[in-house]
């Protein structure tokens, strides 16, 4: 049976973590915690999630969506308007982030013609899985930390 192109890009990426050198590191001598970036890298692996709608139950496998993923959904997503302002299209983040995200469903492909055949009650269901695409705490916490230098 051929392998789906999901399968390969899954089993090449694991390839590539499998064969990341180890990271160079120097004995702390100010007691700070060394870093550790594989700590703070995307696990590749799949979660099964059972969801519920009007009490039938039903599983979808959804993959991590990754940091630079996720922003390259909320650049597309921006829209810029003549006076210079920002307009965030949430439906085109979503929508983005579900094809990317759900990999496995009863409906099989989640496709941009299947999400815009759903009722609002699947959607809210689904829009759950989507990570939130702003905190109150992104822009504070970055600033703060360019400015401490860390």
């Amino acid at each position: 049976m051929p392998r789906s192109k999901a399968s390969a890009a899954m089993e090449e990426l694991n390839v590539q973590d499998e064969e990341m050198e180890e990271p160079i590191s120097a004995p702390s001598s100010n007691g700070k915690k060394e870093f550790d970036f594989n700590k703070y890298k995307v696990n590749m692996g799949t979660e099964v999630r059972t969801l519920s709608v009007d009490g039938a139950e039903f599983e979808v496998t959804v993959k991590p969506l990754s940091w630079s993923k996720k922003n390259q959904f909320l650049s597309k997503s921006l829209k810029w308007d003549s006076d210079g302002n920002t307009v965030f299209d949430g439906d085109a983040y979503v929508r983005e982030c579900l094809k990317e995200m759900l990999i496995a469903a009863p409906w099989g492909k989640t496709s941009e013609l299947f999400l815009i055949s759903i009722d609002e009650r699947l959607g809210n269901v689904l829009e759950q899985i989507v990570p939130q695409a702003f905190s109150g705490s992104d822009i504070g916490g970055e600033v703060d930390n360019l400015k401490d230098g860390s």
